[in-house]
């Protein structure tokens, strides 16, 4: 039986052949999922640790120890035993504050040891430290205190006191005597080395940070209390690839757990687990994405197979009638049939677990190079026994018709029709399948799980079953047009696609090819225009600066005079989180609007010039300035009483920030009111005058005060007279109630139920409603102190640049003169647009901004586009590019079959006159112009199925503003792969069919007596 077996084999090799390719299709597409996963899951830890800011590739242990103590406590072996963490570098630090060089003691020196820190500082006098006693002070600490390289210094170490309102270092400890070594300037104070110890950060006063940098001989020399400790560990090149990261997870949990049990105020600091949970979401995208495109490509090398295995079995029936008429048992005719189809499917097979992973190889060394992926692998062999199994059965199900069949049958040579019942009934369950899958996306919000993961692979089974269901009415309506207009050739043509059960089935095969890979082409071309459109809107410029904590007025002072003209950068801050429901709002200096930012059509009609016009209307300056530091208010307070005290507060910007200023609680009568106010030294702008309750618990508040002078002592000048303050149309009020008195301005307050957030009153300089740009109706948004501002909406936008389709745009200079708070900048920023000089970075600099972070577009399009979702799409264009070299194999498969029914069926028509030419043309063009009108119905499969499906594809493996993104193709992509597609069919069905068809010539005449 074996030899007998081996010998079909080989007379039919041909057809063995094809059953081993496409059973090595299917296996080889089973594969493939799992092998380009692995590949998937090793490019995206690459491409996310290779895009990750530096405080995701750190950690730091710090702990808060005291020398004068001594209690055994060696924080540096103690955290270096700690540290089991392969490929981390280690960098290890101590800082203290000291006094000695500043001129007053409301700032300290920042006395800092820091592990190779000469190797990170550009030294711009004299030399690094060297030896004991040696420091380096930074540039700007140094000219302002006048010192230079070789100066001596002293310093004490400093502990702080005074007040809450007004703190202050005194010295504690023996003074050392030190000596200036040079003078330095951060090579780059946003590097990983420096970890989130924020050194440059701007200090008290508002100016940039400048450590007093020291040896470690030094720092251990000088006498010094408590002391922060820290190392600070960064991941280097083997830390953090796809084969370390599961022991590098393992160990910082058990880092985490070691500093807990250990305690000594040990704290471990890292935003790893950050950079590990997006590494996470996006491998699991990438598993839903990816078995969604592997789908349809099984799904049609099992309905090539099928076909492949009933015409291979159509051609042998004389063969199993000879068999059967001899009276063969059962199981040995079923051997006979399905023998040697299945030795062709089990060797194919076994190819398609070698084919697949090398496939996936040569993917893989062409999109995603550098990364490092085995190239077999026995975890890619999960799946490739079931599709075996489903290749088995696919073959049994197309033969088992044949061997149902009775003798008389299998003698026939027209193919008897299959059961319609069975054949409708199949389609009905592919199109609930569909239904039920697509339902599911949609009831479950686009979840790509369970029976959805094959939704797109349903929908265009279904859509295809359809097309194929329309072809014989449709073919039989054109064989009848044609042939009432003469037109024989194309009515042969079609009256052979009608009549002919394979012409259906390569329908199907055809429609379903150009569906899936057009299908697979437009989730490409859509998620990279969606990522550039991500890209940009979410990073809202072509070049955005993070920089360290600064006041938002100092933020908007600092850009515009870097740029005075306005040519290139713009600050931006965001505003905190409003009431709920509230779109997310940012504040920008709109003046630079359209030079900084990437102004998008998606936004809406309005130009950004005309916008900043809109949202800055004219303002009325009130000119309400402290001139001096010694600030006094005059003022006549009725109703004051001591079991509910009222606090009289002044809010005031300067140069240096804004300084929240307490006069303490008001008395009844006439009062002079005091304090002094050092950031006021060159003037301040009165924001606002606050009365607040000290009681928080205290109901029933009234009480009246009468603004009668502010002014200085020091020097003696007034601010503003009582006759000017008694101006009502220079201010506007919360929670009060303002009159003008004769010697000056009357705020009444009345709150019976109490007065948690106090009463207000700000000069009247920005016109209310503000005017603001938002994507939605409002006439209320909450400001950047988080009070309710009334506004009104200027421009209605489609979308915001930062915040998507759901936000607003505030101008920075307006928000912030209605802003009553501290005037902290939320997350400062300073967009640059194209014009922006190479030398920007220093000029920010120069005026006090720290940058800590430097992206763009750029930046942020190759994040996105090695992220899961990106890098699973390639996979469904592999699988479409296969689903049409499955088609383009089954076409040929047909139609060399088909060939001697053909040839019988021109030959007969040659005896009845056809003309040579005319059979040669039916034999030629039948099947290419069934490509032909395959082709269009393909296309529109893979844009019904795109909208029914597409959506649930996932875009970004991070979290995304709401973005207009496009829904439908419009680029060349489709259209171009389509034409190649078709071109590429109709060039196999042509030559195919040049190859195996002949022109019958015309049959001879049978011979007659004479």
């Amino acid at each position: 039986m074996i030899s007998l077996l081996l010998s079909m084999l080989r007379a039919r090799r041909g057809q063995a052949v094809v059953l081993a390719l496409l059973a090595l299709f299917a296996v080889a597409a089973a594969v493939a999922a799992p092998a380009y996963l692995q590949a998937v899951d090793r490019s995206i830890v690459a491409g996310q640790v290779a895009t990750a800011p530096a405080r995701e590739r750190s950690l730091t242990i710090t702990a808060r120890v005291n020398l004068r103590q001594d209690d055994g406590f060696d924080f540096a072996d103690v955290a270096s035993g700690l540290v089991e963490l392969p490929g981390f570098e280690q960098v290890y630090g101590q800082e203290f504050p000291a006094v000695g060089i500043e001129p007053d003691r409301v700032r300290a020196s920042r006395v800092t040891y820091r592990q190779d820190v000469c190797a990170h500082l550009t030294i711009v006098a004299g030399r690094c430290v060297a030896g004991a006693g040696d420091v380096v002070l930074g540039e700007r600490t140094a000219a302002r205190l006048g010192l230079g390289p070789g100066d001596p210094i002293t310093l004490t170490y400093a502990s702080l006191g005074g007040s809450s309102s007004l703190p202050t270092y005194f010295a504690d400890g023996v003074p050392a005597p030190l000596v200036v070594a040079g003078t330095y300037r951060a090579t780059d104070a946003g590097e990983a080395y420096w970890g989130g110890h924020g050194y440059f950060d701007p200090d008290t006063t508002g100016a940039p940070g400048e450590p007093v940098f020291g040896g470690a001989a030094t720092v251990a020399g000088m006498d010094h209390g408590t002391t922060e400790a820290s190392l600070d560990l960064t991941a280097g090149p083997g830390a953090l690839t796809a084969a370390a990261l599961p022991d590098t997870r393992r160990r910082l949990g058990e880092l985490r757990d070691r500093a807990t049990r250990l305690g000594q105020g040990i704290v471990v600091s890292t935003k790893l687990p950050d950079l590990f949970a997006r590494i996470d979401r996006s491998q699991e995208l990438a598993r839903r994405s990816v078995p969604a495109g592997a789908a349809p490509l099984l799904l049609l090398a099992y309905a090539v197979l099928f076909i492949a295995a009933d015409y291979a079995t159509q051609g042998r029936r004389p063969e199993l009638a000879v068999v059967a008429l001899r009276g063969t048992r059962w199981w040995t005719r079923w051997w006979l049939t399905l023998g040697e189809g299945l030795a062709a499917i089990l060797l194919g097979g076994l190819a398609g677990c070698v084919a697949g992973q090398l496939l996936v190889g040569a993917v893989v060394a062409w999109r995603f190079p550098g990364v490092e992926v085995p190239v077999f692998t026995v975890e890619a062999l999960r799946y490739a026994p079931v599709a075996l199994l489903g290749a088995i059965a696919a073959a049994l199900v197309a033969q088992r018709r044949h061997l149902a069949a009775p003798v008389a049958g299998l003698l026939r040579r027209v193919r008897g029709r299959t059961a319609t019942w069975r054949v409708r009934a199949g389609e009905a369950v592919v199109a609930v399948l569909a239904a039920a899958a697509t339902a599911q996306l949609f009831l479950t919000g686009g979840s790509l799980t369970g029976v959805a993961v094959v939704a797109p692979a349903l929908v265009i089974l279904a859509l295809a079953l359809a097309t194929a269901r329309a072809v014989t009415p449709l073919a039989r309506l054109v064989g009848g047009w044609a042939l009432r207009r003469g037109r024989v050739t194309t009515a042969l043509a079609a009256f052979q696609l009608s009549r002919r059960p394979g012409a259906q089935r390569l329908i199907l095969l055809l429609v379903a090819a150009v569906g899936v890979l057009g299908y697979a082409v437009t989730a490409t071309d859509l998620a990279a225009r969606d990522r550039d459109l991500a890209a940009q809107v979410a990073t809202g410029a072509p070049r955005v600066l993070s920089v360290a904590s600064i006041g938002r007025e100092q933020l908007l002072q600092a850009v515009r005079a870097a740029d005075p003209r306005a040519e290139y950068a713009m600050a931006v801050t965001e505003m905190p989180r409003g009431r709920p429901g509230e779109p997310p709002r940012l504040a920008v200096d709109t003046t630079r609007l359209a030079a900084a930012s990437t102004w998008l059509g998606a936004y809406g009609d309005v130009d950004p010039a005309r916008l900043a016009t809109l949202l800055r209307p004219p303002v009325r300056e009130v000119g309400l300035t402290i001139p001096g530091q010694d600030l006094t208010v005059d003022a006549t307070v009725t109703g004051a009483r001591p079991d509910n005290p009222v606090s009289l507060r002044l809010v005031l910007a300067g140069p240096k920030g804004r300084a929240n200023v307490d006069l303490g609680a008001v008395h009844n009568g006439p009062g002079t009111y005091q304090q002094r106010v050092a950031d006021c030294a060159d003037g301040c702008r009165l924001v606002g005058v606050h009365l607040v309750t000290l009681d928080p618990a205290a109901t029933a508040t009234r009480i009246t005060v009468v603004l009668n002078t502010l002014r200085t002592i020091n020097p003696p000048r007034t601010a503003a007279t009582g006759a000017e303050l008694a101006d009502l149309g220079r201010w506007r009020a919360a929670d009060a109630t303002l009159t003008a008195a004769p010697d000056g301005l009357r705020i009444g307050v009345d709150a019976p139920d109490g007065l948690p957030n106090g009463a207000w009153v700000q000069p009247a300089e920005v016109q209310l409603p503000l005017p603001v740009a938002s994507t939605a109706a409002t006439t209320t948004i909450s400001g950047l102190d988080n009070l309710d501002v009334p506004a009104t909406v200027a421009v209605r936008l489609a979308a915001v640049p930062r915040l998507g389709t759901d936000g607003t745009l505030v101008d920075l200079e307006y928000a912030e003169r209605l802003a009553t708070d501290a005037g902290l900048a939320d997350e400062p920023e300073v967009w640059l647009g194209p014009a922006a000089p190479p030398d920007v970075l220093n000029r920010l600099a120069a005026e006090g901004l720290v940058v800590v972070a430097d992206t763009g577009v750029g930046d942020t399009r190759a994040r996105l586009a090695a992220q899961g979702p990106a890098l699973s799409l390639w996979f469904h264009v592999l699988a479409g590019a296969l689903a049409v070299l499955l088609a383009a194999g089954g076409l040929a498969l047909v139609i060399a079959v088909d060939r001697r029914d053909r040839r019988a069926d021109l030959a007969a028509l040659r005896t009845q006159g056809l003309s040579r030419r005319a059979a040669g043309r039916v034999a030629l063009w039948t099947y290419p112009a069934l490509v032909l009108a395959a082709a269009p119905p393909g296309l529109a499969t893979a844009l019904i199925a795109w909208h029914l499906t597409g959506w649930a594809l996932p875009l970004f493996g991070e979290a995304m503003p709401e973005l207009p993104l496009p829904h439908w193709p419009t680029g060349p992509a489709l259209p171009l792969t389509w034409l190649l597609t078709l071109a590429l069919l109709i060039a196999v069905a042509a030559a195919t069919a040049r190859a195996t068809t002949a022109p019958p010539r015309r049959a001879a005449a049978p011979a007659t007596r004479g």
